[in-house]
């Protein structure tokens, strides 16, 4: 087939295809490598005739020119991979391909694999995510006002004065899903294969949730194992106890997933810590600290997983037993996670002034920001298209 020939000829209506999702993949020479890595040639034209909705194999078929008979496996691999989403319903089997950021690039490392070249793909993704900073794939997935992803509060912490909604408590987050699950943490799992640990301790295995109707496809296609709420509440104070931070999608109703970041492995957290510093929607707390209290111990500096809190100007020229620690309000996620290592209960959260709202849904938030990257009208279009065949 002449379509299929060349590896660059596929890839470019591929790269093509998937910079019509609300966050895209900054076309470059890595960029390449790594999709030819993780598409074949047949998988990588499929998916640049995929419709930006879900399609059935009929649908496909006509898309794409191959036969029912021949499309089935394909689409099988591609599901087996983690680049293409199953959803079976009534009977009938839809089809969604998968971006690549917040995607089959994660997907990559939910599990243990043999089937692909993991430290050769840890270090061209490690690379790609830090090239060329507002240029290149971070301004990508970082750049927009409406952000992807939120951190959650550590709610023992909020002041007794302050109440939370069941959107911004992790809690209720997990007691409302109706389908649960845990696999490994794509950052950590990466960073394995970069001869990395984490310097909290933090485990690779069954430490991140995944919840709802993307939960079911991971379990289905072994990326996840099913757990139950209580096994799931129980994760989610381990991972307090180990200092991390919580974070989900931007969105009021049905989160699909929820991820516990630590400082030195999260690609989230490192893009706060390259200069985003509005990459990650914030709770609505804010952490201050006492400097009436504060010994400059260091505790706090280490514990906070964004890296916002240091010596604070004022007190560099004051002697060293004087000193006390800031944090940098622009940058603060409002997580909580740096409280209970202060010993001398100096740090605390206050309200911030104007409380963040996000998004109702996933279809709201991909509007906002396919409208702040002047992207929305294909987008619109496409939706048209479907709603009047």
């Amino acid at each position: 087939m002449g379509h299929l020939a060349g590896s660059k000829s596929t890839l470019t209506p591929l790269i093509d295809r998937l910079n019509r999702y609300p966050i895209g993949l900054v076309d470059s020479e890595r960029l390449r490598q790594i999709l030819a890595l993780l598409f074949d040639e047949t998988e990588a034209f499929v998916g640049s005739r995929f419709p930006l909705h879900e399609a059935t194999l009929e649908e496909l078929s006509a898309l794409s020119g191959l036969s029912p008979e021949r499309l089935l496996p394909v689409l099988e691999g591609m599901a087996d991979k983690g680049l293409v989403m199953d959803m079976p319903y009534a009977g009938t089997t839809y089809y969604l391909l998968v971006p690549g950021l917040i995607g089959f690039m994660e997907f990559t490392f939910m599990r243990r694999r043999a089937d692909l070249p993991l430290p050769e793909l840890a270090r061209l993704m490690s690379q790609y995510l830090e090239e060329n900073g507002k240029a290149g794939q971070p301004g990508e997935f970082f750049g927009s006002p409406t952000q992807l992803t939120r951190a959650l509060v550590h709610d023992e912490h909020i002041p007794v004065s302050s109440q939370i909604t069941s959107y911004e408590d992790a809690r209720r987050i997990i007691e409302e899903a109706d389908f649960c699950a845990v696999t490994l943490c794509y950052c950590r799992h990466k960073k394995e294969h970069l001869g990395e640990t984490c310097r909290k301790g933090a485990p690779v295995e069954d430490i991140c949730m995944v919840l709802g109707e993307g939960a079911r496809f991971l379990v289905r296609r072994g990326f996840a194992q099913e757990r139950d709420t209580a096994s799931m509440l129980e994760t989610l104070e381990y991972a307090r106890s180990l200092g991390l931070t919580h974070v989900t999608d931007n969105v009021r109703e049905r989160p699909s997933f929820l991820c516990n970041c630590c400082r030195c492995c999260c690609e989230l957290m490192a893009g706060v810590q390259l200069g985003f510093e509005d990459g990650i929607a914030k709770t609505p707390f804010l952490a201050e600290i006492d400097s009436e209290h504060c010994n400059y111990c260091g505790a706090c500096l280490s514990a906070c997983n964004v890296k916002c809190i240091g010596l604070a100007p004022g007190a560099r020229a004051l002697p060293k037993k004087a000193r006390f620690a800031e944090i940098d309000a622009s940058v603060c996620l409002g997580c909580g996670a740096c409280i209970p290592v202060c010993e001398q209960n100096a740090i605390h959260l206050v309200e911030r002034a104007r409380r963040p709202k996000p998004p109702r849904n996933r279809g709201r938030m991909f509007a906002r920001i396919l409208w702040e990257k002047g992207r929305l009208w294909p987008f619109v279009l496409d939706r048209a298209k479907r709603l009047l065949s």
